[in-house]
């Protein structure tokens, strides 16, 4: 697949100045070849343009003329995203519905959908237009499916699971599972049923292995354009806001509510039973055990602000040698005792 930097400077709305050029690839600064295009979002890395050899790079107006084709961008990062669409190959190439999957004759299927061999499609179930679901996932009864949807091999949906158009959910992800709900009696361990679902809105992604318990009663949710990282655990009644950042390994303990555009850092693990404001930022792996208010960008565990948790982190380097520095003084201060009490009888 072969364009022109032209029509890619055209398509994206750049300005293209320098040579023109064929571009069959997209690279990094130091990897790419003369048939790539790259791109510059950080300065530090300002210092492998006059080494690259990739055929065009997307810079802003300070570094356009440190390259033979530049396409001149107010945001290169954003712009290299939007470039990589030009070169992304979409997986997979099986169309239709296969003779080897199961779906039920009450489910009701949109146009154009792709069901792979060994899908299962439970009754009632609702797949939208131009959904795909890959070799071995499973849609229980009464799930929906919003158009544009598509599932990777193995995810799961129990049932009365809902996803909005749009969302990508990747390999091995289970949705609607049941939460950690128990109880000790004195008959021993009960099981609490958890007999609410889970409704995940438009344009979300879900990272490999990642589970999100359906809720004991009403719902679990996760709100548009919210991007879920692999290995993330989200307990049952969690609500999640829209455009949130959920980092690889964040755990969310039942009925936190969570606002929009928040990121938790990876490892974040945080209690139950919490509200989390808008804008927050947590740190990697953070232990947040009380609520946090809007806009506070905080890490450690537990969780500080973060100023006090930088203050921290430039201390305990220093920790080892105040102890040792601690202890002489208290053998000091025990000989300043000693001499004082010895005056003291005299």
């Amino acid at each position: 697949m072969a364009f022109t930097a032209s029509f890619i400077a055209k398509t994206l709305g750049l300005t293209l100045k320098g040579e023109d050029r064929e571009i069959t690839g997209i690279n990094t600064l130091e990897n790419a070849g003369p048939g790539d295009i790259s791109f510059l979002a950080n300065r530090k890395y300002a210092q492998f343009l006059s080494a690259t050899r990739a055929g065009a790079v997307i810079v802003s107006e300070e570094y356009a003329d440190k390259v033979s084709c530049a396409l001149v961008s107010a945001n290169p990062y954003f712009d290299f995203a939007r470039a990589v669409g030009f070169f992304a190959k979409p997986q997979g190439n099986f169309s239709g519905i296969s003779e080897l999957a199961a779906v039920d004759t009450t489910a009701e299927l949109g146009e154009n959908v792709t069901i792979y061999p060994f899908v299962f499609v439970g009754p009632r179930a609702k797949i939208g237009a131009n959904c795909k679901l890959f070799p071995g996932c499973y849609v229980g009864e009464d799930c929906v499916l919003g158009e544009e949807t598509v599932l990777y091999p193995n995810a799961v949906l129990y049932a009365e699971t809902v996803l909005g158009k749009g969302c990508i959910v990747h390999a091995g992800v289970v949705l609607g599972a049941d939460g950690f709900g128990f109880v000790r009696t004195p008959l021993g361990i009960q099981k609490i049923p958890q007999i609410g679902s889970v409704s995940i809105g438009e344009n979300v992604e879900i990272g490999a292995n990642t589970t999100i318990d359906r809720a004991v009663l009403g719902m679990t949710s996760l709100g548009d354009s919210t991007k879920v990282d692999n290995l993330v655990q989200i307990g049952h009644n969690v609500v999640i806001g829209k455009e949130s950042f959920i980092v690889s390994q964040v755990g969310i303990s039942g009925s936190t509510k969570v606002g929009d555009r928040v990121t938790m850092a990876g490892q974040a693990g945080i209690a139950g039973h919490l509200t989390i404001g808008n804008d927050v930022t947590v740190g990697p792996q953070s232990g947040v055990a009380k609520d946090i208010p809007a806009g506070l960008t905080c890490g450690g565990s537990p969780c500080v602000d973060g100023k006090t948790f930088l203050r921290t982190l430039a201390v305990m380097p220093k920790l080892p040698d105040m102890h040792k520095r601690l202890g002489f003084l208290e053998d000091e201060i025990k000989e300043l005792k000693a001499l004082l009490g010895k005056k003291g009888d005299v």
